[in-house]
């Protein structure tokens, strides 16, 4: 047991970047990733702290670990991520069976942590924002993979400081990496088979619009729109307040372009809006969306929502429900409003009843789930392109893969379909993916 590690993921897609990344440099260290923690030298969290209820199953799972080290004195036990990076030191000093807390800017510095653990049994913490400039030569890339689809980030950090949110706290301002790195990531990538990328960033909409001779995000997609042999395209996330008309209208006319999109809203109400600092108002929201279906009458919409934000009144709450009425999401990420470390929305009055704050919560997901379900009933009997991305889980000879409205369809196949677009007619639809049957193609 002197070469193994285990890793836990928690969070965002950002996270599971970075857990790739974390994969490669212990790979190359010569220790070899186990299925359980049990079996490993290293056990690492990569961890957010994007919502405190998040935060505390860190907290919990660590509880778990105690009881291996003190069993394994050899054992190594460290966490990364948002958590690490907003509680630093502190988590050393809570957790005296910690030996390694490395922030979102210093994944970099893992190896020489582990080693440095390994050797002299010495504990250790790197939490350091870096400059920009350093941040660039440390963007994630991997152009290694088995994979049908891969994320690729195109920028870090947040500028926006919603008054709720740490992401600006734990992973730092806004940059956007060099287009060419991207362009030339994502050909690499379509030579190892890749066939759909998603553009990651806290703020993708504001890709480049702080560099200066560089691509736009709208030139950005237009140029990835033209790799041959790539099949699709997605990004997340976007902010409202950044999706440009020029933006919109990229679902109109390029092809590679998955008619979906992430856009949160988190309230309906104006007034809690404003005090969120998210720059936009809901008829402002409402007429993107309006333009978006105009362009693209076929795009399925998703969003995050926030119940229960300091100072939100029942009429604020309902104007959230309507909202949802109106746009109809295909799905929604609905979230109890939690106090964040540093953030502005901490230091407000909240005397919201927690009793109420859950029955707000409860009835909005409701709704919403009969929402999604009519949506994607809708697609029943109905036939979709379907790109293949592996076996699946079902078993009996099914393969799994999506549709261009990001829904996991099931459906019997040749192995030899894996990466291709095939159409599929849907059968049946469940509450997180369908099952359909191979058609021939018209």
């Amino acid at each position: 047991m002197t070469s193994t590690f285990y890793l836990e993921t928690f969070g965002c897609q950002m996270n599971v970047v970075d857990s790739e990344r974390i994969v490669a440099l212990l790979s190359d260290m010569g220790l070899t990733q186990v299925d359980t923690p049990e079996e490993a030298r290293v056990i690492l969290l990569n961890t957010c702290s994007v919502r405190d209820k998040a935060e505390r199953r860190v907290y919990g799972h660590l509880g778990r670990y105690k009881p291996l080290k003190q069993q394994r004195k050899d054992l190594i036990i460290g966490v990364g991520g948002c958590v690490a990076q907003q509680e630093g030191e502190n988590l050393l000093e809570k957790l005296p069976f910690l030996d390694l807390v490395f922030g979102t800017h210093n994944v970099h510095k893992l190896p020489e942590m582990v080693r440095a653990a390994m050797n002299d049994r010495s504990r250790s913490l790197e939490t350091e924002f870096l400059d920009n400039e350093a941040r660039l030569q440390l963007f994630p890339t991997r152009t290694d993979t088995g994979s049908i689809t891969r994320f690729v980030t195109v920028m870090q950090g947040c500028d926006n400081f919603c008054t709720y949110c740490v992401v600006p706290h734990v992973r730092g301002r806004e940059v956007s990496r060099p287009s060419a790195e991207i362009l030339e990531e994502i050909q690499a990538l379509v030579a190892q088979g890749v066939r759909e990328v998603t553009l990651l960033g806290q703020n993708v909409n504001s890709y480049g619009l702080k560099g200066e001779s560089e691509l736009s995000f709208v030139e950005l997609l237009e140029q990835i729109n033209d790799i041959e042999g790539l099949e699709r395209i997605r990004f997340t996330t976007s902010h409202p307040r950044d999706l440009s008309d020029e933006l919109i209208e990229t679902f109109g006319r390029l092809g590679k372009l998955c008619h979906q999109l992430h856009l949160p809203f988190q309230s309906g109400s104006d007034r809690i809006l404003e005090l969120m600092n998210r720059g936009y108002s809901r008829q402002q929201y409402l007429d993107k969306v309006a333009r978006l279906k105009s362009v693209c009458p076929d795009i399925r919409l998703t969003t995050d929502l926030i119940v229960g934000f300091p100072g939100e009144t029942l009429e604020d709450f309902e104007q959230t429900l309507s909202l949802v009425e109106q746009v109809r999401y295909a799905d929604a990420f609905t979230f109890l409003y939690s106090a964040r470390p540093g953030t502005a929305a901490a230091h407000m009055s909240d005397d919201l009843d927690p009793a109420e704050r859950q029955r707000r919560f409860e009835r909005l997901v409701k709704r919403q789930e009969q929402v999604s379900a009519e949506i994607w009933q809708s697609d029943v009997g109905g036939t979709f392109d379907v790109l293949v991305e592996g076996e699946s889980k079902q078993g009996q000879g099914q393969l799994f893969g999506r549709t261009a409205s990001n829904r996991i369809v099931n459906f019997e196949g040749e192995i030899s379909l894996l990466g291709r677009c095939v159409p599929v007619k849907i059968l049946r639809c469940g509450k997180n993916s369908m099952v359909g049957e191979q058609v021939a193609a018209g």
